[in-house]
């Protein structure tokens, strides 16, 4: 279960080295076959050092980058953009799931990127964003 960052302390005792972390923020760098993004990652961390700890959702921006480059280089969309198509498509999770036969309850995990769709539901769903018509020749 996630923490909330609103309820973290302002220092911690790194669980390694037994020196005093501060909450901050810091450039970190996301790179994906090749291609990079800088990210502000939030953390505890050392005076002086990069390397720190990261709780609850302090992970959430690196994730969604890489997310994000994964839907640029390889079209595989980002859980914000399924929930987008979805929305636009007005099918609720379950309807979306049986109507292109990925389940019942793919589309939550896909929306809380738990799982990736597989390519041709991903492709099924860039035609779909591109020409939202042709969810009637789904029924």
């Amino acid at each position: 279960m996630a923490t909330s960052n609103k309820t973290l302390p302002d220092t911690m005792v790194s669980p390694e080295t037994g020196e005093i972390l501060r909450r901050g923020v810091r450039p970190f760098v996301v790179t994906y076959k090749g291609e990079s993004v800088t990210v502000d990652l939030p953390g505890y961390y050392p005076e002086g050092g990069n390397d720190g700890a990261h709780l609850g959702d302090d992970m959430a921006a690196a994730d969604q980058a890489l997310r994000a480059l994964k839907e640029k280089l390889e079209g595989i969309p980002s859980p914000s953009t399924i929930r987008r198509v979805r929305t636009r498509l007005n099918l609720s999770q379950r309807e979306a799931g049986t109507l292109l036969r990925v389940g019942e309850n793919a589309f939550d995990k896909y929306e809380r990127g738990l799982v990736e769709p597989s390519g041709p539901t991903s492709q099924l769903l860039r035609l779909l964003d591109r020409h939202p018509e042709l969810i009637e020749d789904l029924r």
